[in-house]
């Protein structure tokens, strides 16, 4: 009797420490960094173009992503010979995916690495080839349950060789420049 009464207890506790580590990894998981969310570039008048969506999953600290970029929204170009693929408007707007290894992690604090796979660069349709010193880094934050970001300047050419230290984010604060949302066609990034 003593024994199942030991055996009651202790799967009970059980049970109370699995519900309690639950209910806290589902409080303190962000809504912003769950499931399926759709990614849109905006430009100064707020009208949105959608190039792809984002699944997060959740892991031991924050979330682990996977991007799916939509390039049937895409034109292709022939740039510096290299194939990209744009965004046409005022001005194009190529994405280049991050090309080296990465976690594709994410928390709350530190959206560095899916900002790495949101890189473009900007250029005039009459301009000649790609200017990688023209990229364009768009520097993540959470706001009201949507990721949210503003377009920074970056030289693109520092992605030429891969970096010493593949865990280390390539684009540091002292790498990115502001960039005034007036000049570009689509300063701004949102991920709902």
């Amino acid at each position: 009797m003593l024994r199942s009464s030991r055996f009651s207890v202790l799967s009970s506790l059980s049970c109370a420490a699995v519900a309690a580590v639950t209910l806290t990894t589902s409080v303190l998981a962000n809504p912003a960094l769950e499931g399926e969310k759709h990614v849109y570039l905006l430009d100064k008048q707020g009208n949105e173009y959608p190039i792809g969506s984002v699944h997060f999953t959740a892991a031991d600290a924050g979330s682990k992503y996977s991007l799916h970029m939509e390039h049937e929204r895409f034109k292709d170009f022939f740039l510096s010979m290299k194939e990209m693929k744009c965004l046409e408007g005022p001005e194009l707007m190529c994405h280049l995916a991050y090309p080296y290894d990465q976690p594709r992690t994410v928390t709350e604090q530190e959206l560095g690495w899916l900002s790495h796979d949101l890189l473009f660069m900007y250029k005039q349709p009459a301009e000649f080839g790609a200017n990688f010193w023209n990229g364009v880094y768009y520097q993540l934050r959470i706001e009201g349950g949507v990721i949210k970001g503003n377009a920074q300047a970056v030289d693109l050419n520092m992605l030429a060789s891969p970096p010493d230290d593949l865990s280390v984010l390539p684009f540091g604060e002292w790498d990115r420049e502001e960039l005034e949302p007036k000049n570009r066609w689509l300063p701004f990034i949102e991920i709902r």
